[in-house]
């Protein structure tokens, strides 16, 4: 490990730099026959929950990582295996003893195994093994977009089959939810993730040193900014245009937007580093771009399942989750998008779209009901850093060759 590793462990170990969120949303509600501790390491939060089997989530903790991260402007995989291994066991704990329950009482442990940072992912996996080894538990290897992709059945009355878009720092993609364990994958980044991306397209602006965004993470910034920005002052081509698919690229769109940010300085006479005048507009622009580059796939996704009877012509369902999902400007202009196509469109709650241990209990008990994957023994059981999700029918999907509206038509729904 760096010294600058050493030095942000040190700073954390002194509190400046986590917190623990802890709670239960239904105290004193009768416990049900089964219980789920779900464990979340996959990237930078440590998450525990406890959910039964009637979707009562009756304990759950989360350690943060976020501000030791915004110090190096990314996550730094060694650090976030240390701080995972500090505290995990300190929030299952929280979390066990919100809920008032033991392990005993468990019916199983549920933990994501895949994809994710490995570092992270071995830490989760190890404490899991340990305590179901050790309590004789039944553990569910859990797939981490898959337990994003299901979360809205724990918060929203929701039947298979459904359409879901998951947009987070790490991933992005389109797939069909059939069964809890049956997914079919339209199309996904072929390169970075739009949370990614507008956390480097942040970097590259140095919001850190912005006195409205010196405290937020990047994309949280951008759209902050954007709310007072001008799109139309700055405009830059969108992604695989060409290429009928639901494929997303965000790589070269940040490569026009560091240009374009190099432009603009050189024009200013300012150095990188420096806030351009202009800033507001490059962020509304930026925004603009990644939500109808998003919008386009997502519109040929649903006239695809529409024309193949994937999803039923009326009541269709768009489900959106991950950590861009909070985003209310790519939020608004998929809510347009799903009406404009007879879908209705359905996010978990804000704090469910980000990583946490809440959705991965959840899934547990989804799987626990429906008998998949839960397993009496570990032997053999690895984290997989890259796991693809479901059956992949991209290819099926560009031999449609299916056509969406103008990008005119697209800007007009996203206003």
């Amino acid at each position: 490990m760096n010294s600058a590793a050493k030095s942000l462990l040190k700073s954390v170990k002194h509190g400046r730099a986590a917190w623990l969120r802890s709670g239960s949303s239904h105290p004193g509600k009768q416990r049900s026959r089964r219980l789920v501790l779900g464990i979340e390491t996959s990237c930078d939060d440590t998450g525990a929950a406890v959910v039964d089997d009637a979707g009562c989530v009756l304990g759950e903790a989360l350690h943060c990582q976020k501000e030791v991260h915004l110090q190096t402007g990314g996550i730094i995989p060694v650090v976030a295996q240390q701080l995972h291994r500090e505290n995990i066991e300190q929030v299952v704990e929280e979390a066990l003893r919100v809920s008032g329950v033991s392990v005993p009482e468990l019916a199983a442990v549920a933990t994501t195994v895949k994809p994710g940072l490995a570092l992270s992912l071995g830490v989760g996996l190890k404490y899991s093994l340990a305590l179901v080894n050790r309590h004789q538990k039944p553990f569910i290897p859990i797939h981490h977009m898959e337990a994003h992709a299901l979360t809205v059945r724990l918060t929203h009355h929701l039947e298979f089959p459904f359409l879901v878009l998951l947009v987070s720092g790490g991933h992005c993609l389109l797939a069909v939810a059939q069964g809890v364990s049956d997914f079919l994958l339209l199309g996904q980044s072929i390169d970075i993730a739009p949370g990614d991306m507008l956390d480097k397209v942040a970097r590259r602006l140095s919001l850190r040193k912005h006195p409205e965004c010196h405290s937020m993470a990047g994309g949280q910034a951008i759209e902050h900014l954007a709310q007072t920005g001008n799109q139309e002052r700055v405009v830059f081509r969108l992604p695989m245009k060409q290429h009928r698919n639901c494929n997303f690229s965000f790589s070269g769109l940040l490569n026009l937007v560091n240009n374009a940010i190099a432009q603009k300085e050189k024009g200013e006479g300012i150095q990188e580093g420096e806030i351009l005048s202009c800033v507001e507009d490059v962020a509304a622009a930026v925004q603009h771009a990644v939500a109808v580059h998003i919008m386009q796939r997502t519109c040929r996704a649903m006239l695809f399942c529409t024309k193949n009877s994937i999803l039923p012509p009326k009541n269709a369902t768009l489900v959106v989750s991950g950590g861009v999902a909070s985003n209310q400007y790519i939020r608004k202009g998929l809510q347009n998008l799903a009406d404009a196509n007879d879908f209705a469109l359905l996010c978990p709650p804000p704090r469910l779209c980000t990583d946490n241990g809440v959705m991965i209990a959840w899934n547990g008990i989804e799987r626990l009901r429906a008998g998949l994957g839960v397993l009496h023994r570990t032997d053999g059981i690895r984290y997989e850093p890259k796991a693809p999700l479901g059956i992949d029918i991209s290819k099926r999907v560009e031999e449609d060759s299916i056509k969406v509206p103008k990008l005119k038509q697209i800007r007009w729904l996203a206003s």
